[in-house]
């Protein structure tokens, strides 16, 4: 096994170009492993850097939403989306080792492999702004008086299975012509789908994040929530 660990490290150091760097790296990705047990999915290396870089590009604007208004929801699904991006890091590695077989092979990953980590990189820097909700260390009234006056925010919204947004396609509810809010993510248990298409059916136990006025984002989490029970036209 110990033998394994080490041409394991060997030849990830050499995607990583830097053994120190990937000594630390690689006991995180054990603990992951230990913590979570993760199984190998093909995957192409492209396709989970693109869902890591949506992913992390989310996160900030969450995170930042999340810590001037204080608002825990946010925060929260701050830390499970990088939780999520911990996982996809894991599976880019995994297949990253499956797709090398020769000395070159390597080298062409070196560039992908430090975009990810960069990539990771930013995720917890997302999930370090919204610690600060979570440990309520909260931000100078001051900072969060002027963004209040910010048109535009961002909500979390839960659909109950009695919600009448259970069922519906988005373009169906045409929530940005009648209450000035667009669903910008759509998280689906563990699963989550940045900029859903209009097509997107929402289901009962799905978390909305929602962009818009502060005035249609109650509405919507009423409408969620299921205490609202009719769209206004």
């Amino acid at each position: 096994m110990g033998g394994n660990r080490d041409r394991i490290k060997i030849f990830l150091a050499t995607i990583f170009n830097c053994t120190w760097r990937f000594e630390f790296r690689f006991e995180e990705i054990l603990t992951v492993h230990t913590l979570e047990k993760i199984e190998y999915k093909p995957r192409s290396v492209r396709e989970i850097l693109v869902e890591m870089k949506d992913l992390s590009e989310f996160m900030i604007d969450l995170a930042y939403s999340a810590a001037l208004l204080n608002d825990k929801e946010l925060a929260e699904e701050v830390v499970r989306l990088e939780r999520r991006v911990d996982t996809l890091s894991y599976l880019l590695d995994m297949n990253a080792m499956v797709a090398v077989r020769r000395p070159n092979d390597a080298e062409a990953l070196v560039g992908v492999a430090a975009v990810a980590s960069a990539t990771d990189k930013i995720s917890d820097a997302a999930a370090d702004i919204a610690a600060i909700v979570m440990r309520n260390i909260g931000v100078h009234p001051i900072v969060r008086e002027a963004f209040e006056k910010v048109e535009e925010r961002l909500c979390c919204a839960k659909v109950g299975s009695k919600s009448i947004l259970a069922g519906k396609r988005l373009s169906e509810l045409e929530l940005e012509a009648k209450m000035g809010v667009d669903v910008i993510a759509v998280r689906r248990e563990d699963e989550w789908i940045i900029n859903p298409k209009p097509e997107e059916i929402i289901k009962g136990g799905d978390s909305l994040i929602v962009r818009g006025a502060p005035g249609g984002m109650m509405e919507l989490k009423g409408l969620a929530e299921g205490s609202i029970k009719k769209l206004e036209e």
